[in-house]
């Protein structure tokens, strides 16, 4: 992979995080898409020659091209892209409000929409390349107060079949990643509370969170050479979560 130019959005922090600092260590130029000015900031300062970092806001279009035009104007190409950006404003169905929904669904579907959108464009014309969109177990198992959020991924997951199905003629393959419960910044409000934690571990056979380094290495190997026949797929990395359901989460409501 070395010298080869990947976009990660979300990659300031968490899941983006760790597929930004793996990719580094194997030679990858990396531009990082994130809304966290100041972190990005501290990302570039600490590798000023093969990091680029915008602040970007992954619903709106403008920002998606111009990240994808920076990256191709400061490194020449782009060969492989993570789109991770995501979060959710949870409430149960009946109090959601609409704009908890939107903000949502917008920057968990919305945004992976625009980011393969400008991303696909680029590759189309010069060659191809590989796209992983991070999902969620939730794309299959509801979630209590999560409507809002599991609809959105299981969106991410159909958009990329479709993304496979209309990109392979341009030799561009996307395919999903689907975490389950990973210990980042965003999950810290539900692992830290003992009950809630409990919860978790009774429904993950092997009793704990992933680690984001655990997401990295399969969504790197998603855009490695050595999963060059895998398009359209969507790996479950989850702890083997997804076989014993989801935990009961209206009794923490």
């Amino acid at each position: 992979m070395k010298n080869k130019v990947a976009i990660v959005t979300g990659g300031a922090s968490g899941i983006g995080y760790a597929i930004v600092e793996r990719l580094l260590s194997q030679g990858v130029k990396v531009a990082i898409g994130d809304l966290n000015e100041n972190r990005l900031k501290e990302i570039q300062a600490a590798n000023p020659d093969n990091v680029l970092t915008m602040v970007t806001n992954v619903i709106k279009e403008d920002d998606q091209e111009a990240l994808v035009r920076k990256t191709v104007e400061t490194f020449g190409a782009l060969d492989y892209a993570f789109n991770v950006a995501g979060a959710q404003k949870p409430a149960p169905i009946v109090d959601m409000t609409e704009q908890d929904w939107d903000f949502t669904v917008d920057l968990c579907l919305k945004g992976v929409f625009l980011s393969v959108k400008h991303q696909a464009r680029y590759m189309k014309d010069n060659g191809g390349g590989a796209i992983v969109n991070v999902a969620s177990l939730n794309a299959h198992v509801p979630m209590y107060s999560g409507s809002a959020y599991s609809s959105a991924k299981a969106g991410v997951e159909m958009l990329t079949k479709n993304a496979a199905l209309e990109l392979s003629q341009y030799n561009i393959r996307v395919n999903a990643i689907l975490p389950g419960l990973v210990l980042t910044p965003l999950t810290a409000s539900l692992t830290d509370v003992k009950e809630i934690n409990d919860a978790y571990m009774e429904r993950i056979p092997m009793k704990r969170g992933g680690q984001p380094e655990e997401i990295a290495a399969p969504a790197i190997f998603l855009v490695s050479e050595d999963a060059s026949y895998v398009n359209g797929a969507s790996l479950i990395v989850d702890g083997a979560w997804a076989i014993s359901g989801y935990p009961d989460m209206s009794r923490f409501m």
